[in-house]
Formats: C-alpha cells, structure tokens, sequence
C-alpha cells in the first residue's frame, strides 16, 4: 500500500501547487475588480464565465486525453492558465476579464480532470480510500494556502498575478518529472438530469441551490470585507474562515448523516445556514470578530450541502448507477454555478454587499421547504442501499473526482 500511494506523491503535489494558485485567484479577482471601479453585476458575469468555461472543459477534456494523453493535455491546460491569469494583470477591464476568466475556467476543467483521472487511475480497492482522503486534504489545504497568500502582496499591482502565474506555471514539474504511468482514456458517462431529478429530487435540488447561492458567495465576500474596512490580512483570513469552516463540517455532519435519514440532516444544515446568513446581514461587519466568526459558521453550514446532495443521491440509486448519477449532479452544480454570481449580483446591486446573505438565506430557506415536503411525501431510502457519506471539494471538481470516490463501482466487492 506504501509503494502504490508514494506513485501519487508527485500528483498530488502538482494539485497543491494550482490549488494555491486558484485560492490565491479566488480572493485577487473579485478584489482588483472592484479596485478597478467594476460594478456588481460586471463581476458577477466574470465569475459566471469562469463556470461556463469550466463546463466547456469537462466535455473538452477527455478528447484531448484521447488524442494527446494525460501529462501533455496537464501541461497545454497550466500553458492556458498561465495565459489568463497574467492577460488579466495586463488588461484590466470588465470585455478582457470576462474572456479570461472562461479561458481559465476552460483550464482548471483540464487540470482538475487529469488529476483526479490520474488519481483514479493509480488507485486500487486498498489504497482508493487513503489516496481519496489525501486528495480532499490536499484540496482544502491548497485553496486556503491560496487564500493567505493574498496578504503578501497589493491588489492592486502586478504582484499578486505574477505570483498565481508562478503557481500555474511551476504545477506541471512534479507530472513531468514522475515515472508513474499515464491512464488510459476513458469514455466520458451518460449525462441524464431528468432520470436522476426523478430518482432523486432533493439531491437534484441541493446541487441547484449550491450552485446558485455559494458561487455567489466565492465571488463576493472579499468584496464584502472589502467594503467594510477590513485590511488585506482580515480579508484574507474571513476567506480562510469560511473555507476552513467547510472543511472541518464534511466529517461530523457526513457521519451524522450516515446514522439517520440524510433529508433531516439537509433540512438541518440548510435551515441553520439560512440563520447565519441572516445574522450576517443583521449583525456582521461591525465587529471584525464577529464577523469571522459569523462567516466561519456560515461555511460549517453551508459548504457540506453539496456532499450531502450527492451522498443522498446515491443513497436512492444502485452502485452501478453511481458514477452516471455523481457527474451528472456536477454537471448541475456548474450551470447553477453559472447563473449564481450573475443573480447575486443583480441582489448586492440594490440593496449593498451585505444582502449577499440574504440572497443565499432564501435559496436555503427555499431547499428546507422542499426537503420537509419530500420528508413528507416520500419514505427514507432503503438501508440496504445507503453508502456512507464521503468529503467532496468546496469549489468545483470534474467529472474524474467521481470515479475516485471510494463508492465507486470500482471499489465494490
């Protein structure tokens, strides 16, 4: 098991490094737009395009696998990347960012997917679980890496860029350098969003309201701390809070789920999440404590809803169905993801930057009604199908983190 994990090593240290990149770009962007005199509704259409690029990615990237194998579409995909990031400091404004930000969408699609297709690749039904488990640290770590990152330098200089430039730009040494074998191609799974909304309406709908309300919230809270005063170092860590608090929810509210229908769960987090973005419209901004943490909680609650959906889906379906049903729930989540900043902003343009929570309070609010109904009309899934709850990444993921899942079909017996 030791020789089959250290052959991931240089992998996952290629996904750390663009993982520090794309934290630190998570908070720099939204920042320098705003810096920039952007409005609202401008910044929210850049996030978008970043997840209308990622979908274009997702279907792109498995024939680029085909035709060119996994280490070189990796490195065409840090090329594209790099491209982005640094045309963003050099032509700062709302046509040229909304271009680049599809371009690095379109990037970190291929990126992600060979990753985890490699992963995947490497893993056997004893190490798929450790190599899993590895994979979602290396996420959460690199992402709030990312996320500090963004007090070593000033918004509004090149610096910053430069810097997120380095990462995508050193991320393909460690796959360059490793022996480990490049996985074959793989044919991408049926998409059916109607046949999965039919077996599974509350997970269809939890991957909606996710899309909608927390890529919204990605986009626009350094605007809101902004807004408020707070230094380059408070900012970056009310980043780091509202990450670190949906990382450290995945285990507790995931084994809870395991023991009882997950639905009460989802109506539990949801209801709790709408409150705390509630208390933060009503009560953050004032004291910096406060406020971090209020945003803390507000991640704890909020970022597992996705995992939960998934989890909830699989629970209604057979194995075999699993890696069908998880991708086609991504590919939910990305156009959700799509129209979530675009609508947010439509919201914090009107009624200011804290209204962000009230906007993801009536998308939570909205997901605890339709959870009680079902609770209401529909029994719980059945046990003898129930897999266990299982972390996922808290910003978007491809297609190939489905099949790393250790509730994959490859891992059963």
């Amino acid at each position: 098991m030791a020789t089959a994990f250290r052959s991931v090593v240089a992998l996952l240290l290629s996904t750390l490094i663009f993982l520090m990149g794309a934290g630190l770009l998570t908070t720099l962007i939204p920042v320098r737009a705003h810096i920039a005199g952007f409005s609202d509704f401008a910044l929210g259409v850049i996030g978008s395009f970043y997840y209308v690029g990622f979908i274009a990615g997702c279907f792109t990237g498995p024939r680029l696998f085909a035709c060119a194998g996994h280490s070189r579409t990796f490195a065409v995909a840090a090329g594209l990347a790099t491209t982005a990031v640094l045309l963003q400091a050099l032509q700062v404004s709302v046509i040229a960012w909304i271009l680049t930000r599809g371009l690095f969408g379109f990037a970190a699609a291929m990126l992600y997917m060979t990753m985890e297709s490699w992963l995947n690749d490497r893993a056997t039904n004893q190490t798929r679980g450790r190599i899993f488990a590895s994979y979602m640290v290396v996420n959460y770590l690199g992402l709030m890496l990312g996320q500090w990152l963004f007090v070593t330098g000033r918004p509004s200089s090149f610096s910053l860029f430069s810097l997120a430039a380095i990462f995508y730009a050193l991320c393909p040494i460690p796959v360059g350098l490793t022996r480990t074998p490049q996985p074959m191609a793989i044919k991408p799974p049926r998409l059916d969003p109607l046949k999965i909304f039919r077996l599974s309406p509350v997970g269809v709908a939890g991957c909606i309201v996710v899309g909608f309300a927390n890529a919204a919230v990605w986009v626009f809270l350094p605007i809101y701390a902004q807004d408020h005063g707070m230094t380059r170092g408070a900012l970056a860590a009310l980043m780091v809070a509202f990450t670190l608090g949906g990382a450290l929810s995945q285990w507790p509210v995931g084994r809870l789920s395991d023991h009882i229908d997950r639905r009460f769960v989802i109506a539990a987090v949801t209801l709790a999440a709408a409150a705390a973005g509630i208390c933060l419209y009503f009560f953050g901004g004032g004291s910096k404590t406060l406020t971090m943490a209020l945003v803390w909680v507000f991640g704890f609650l909020s970022l597992p809803l996705y995992g939960l959906s998934v989890a909830h889906t699989n629970d209604r379906l057979t194995r075999d169905m699993f890696v069908e049903a998880s991708a086609t729930l991504l590919l939910i989540n990305a156009v959700a993801s799509a129209f979530g900043p675009v609508l947010g902003a439509l919201v914090t343009m009107h009624f200011g930057t804290a209204s962000l929570f009230l906007y993801t309070a009536v998308f939570h609010l909205a997901m605890l009604v339709f959870t009680l109904v079902r609770l209401a009309e529909t029994p719980a899934a059945p046990g003898a199908l129930r897999e266990p709850f299982e972390p996922m990444p808290l910003q978007a993921a491809s297609p190939g983190v489905v099949e790393l899942d250790p509730r994959s079909p490859e891992t059963a017996a």
